[in-house]
């Protein structure tokens, strides 16, 4: 069901945080639909002699629903043309309702349709475009009263004029208020997705979030053809600092080596705690022999960490795994794997080094 309306808006897709926009796109694309439809519904009454309209009036009513039909085709599938789309949507409206004014003086309710344009205006292209909108309308109605057929009385223009004030001042606030609550609903929702991806203990992205970011990332980098690169961080024995020391001991030694990572990695890099004692460097536009530099960076960092427990100072030591993409590696589990790979063959060869599979000899 979602994915149909998905398709209807034209398949638009929005990114985080434009949740606000998305529904001021949808309200427009609503709001030209209903104007089409009610229009066509006028036209058929008028035709069917259930009410009657002047033919001028009629052929008004003919071009707003064609208008309504291009801004329509215009709007499906490009979020871009919100604005100037609501605009001119808004503008024909109001040039619709001018129109009424003097093609029919037989209805006197015509007037209202000035009230009931401006909340659309407001919501869809803001409260600049409200404000302007509210005192062209009390201009135009003023200035064309003593034209039209059935000129409205004063008392009938002074509730006009104070129905769209009022109107207008009402929206004025509530749009004010919605994209103000809006703006704090974004904020928080950020704050809780930062949460949500973050390792509590060492701030650096949990495992979910690094390899939901890495797979973003690998997309782009496959079509353009840049190389890019995984360290797999594995620290040695830490088993035993927390059977020896105990676990607030082991959480330190976590922070430490966190921090080291952090502060050997470039601001493009991506670093996450996946594990225990285990953590993945995505190295974008980084080849092997570069990451195996960097690799060997921090394994040194790392031994020269000698984290205090009290009055002991402890070594520290990693193995850690280098993998460059290939061909075959399609998402970050797939480097992820082979970069895994090289970090066991690291072990098996005494720990505390660096090692690629790509490099070792067959």
């Amino acid at each position: 069901m979602l994915k149909n309306w998905h398709w209807t808006f034209g398949g638009v897709d929005f990114e985080e945080g434009e949740e606000y926009l998305r529904f001021r796109f949808r309200f427009l694309y609503a709001l030209l639909l209903c104007g089409a439809g009610f229009s066509i519904l006028f036209f058929l009454a008028a035709v069917n002699k259930v009410i009657y309209f002047d033919p001028k009036y009629i052929a008004s009513n003919q071009s707003y629903i064609l208008l309504c039909m291009v801004l329509l085709f215009l709007l499906h599938g490009h979020k871009s043309r919100l604005i100037p789309v609501a605009w001119v949507f808004a503008i024909a409206s109001f040039l619709f309702y001018i129109t009424a004014l003097f093609l029919v003086p037989n209805d006197e309710l015509r007037i209202i349709w000035f009230c009931l344009n401006l909340p659309a205006v407001y919501i869809i292209a803001g409260q600049l475009a409200g404000i302007v909108m509210t005192v062209i309308s009390i201009v135009c109605i003023v200035a064309a009263n003593p034209y039209i057929p059935a000129p409205y009385s004063a008392n009938a223009i002074t509730t006009i004029i104070i129905g769209i004030s009022y109107t207008s001042v009402f929206f004025h606030v509530y749009a004010s208020r919605s994209i103000s609550f809006f703006h704090a609903m974004v904020e928080s929702n950020q704050k809780l997705a930062i949460l949500a991806a973050r390792d509590p203990l060492t701030n650096l992205l949990n495992a979910r979030a690094y390899y939901a970011l890495c797979d973003r990332l690998i997309r782009p980098a496959q079509r353009s053809g840049t190389p890019f690169s995984v360290l797999f961080v594995d620290l040695d024995h830490f088993k035993s600092i927390n059977d020896r020391y105990g676990h607030e001991a082991g959480d330190t030694v976590l922070k430490e080596v966190s921090s080291c990572l952090s502060n050997n990695s470039r601001n493009s890099d991506v670093v996450g705690r996946i594990g225990g004692e285990e953590f993945s460097i995505f190295l974008p536009d980084t080849n092997v022999n570069g990451a195996i530099l960097l690799a060997e960076k921090i394994r040194t960092d790392i031994e020269a960490l000698m984290p205090s427990i009290g009055e002991i100072k402890l070594r520290v030591t990693a193995s850690i795994g280098v993998a460059e993409n290939l061909p075959e590696h399609f998402c970050i589990s797939d480097i992820q794997r082979e970069a895994d790979q090289a970090m066991y063959k690291a072990k098996e060869q005494g720990r505390n080094r660096v090692t690629c599979l790509a490099q070792l000899p067959v």
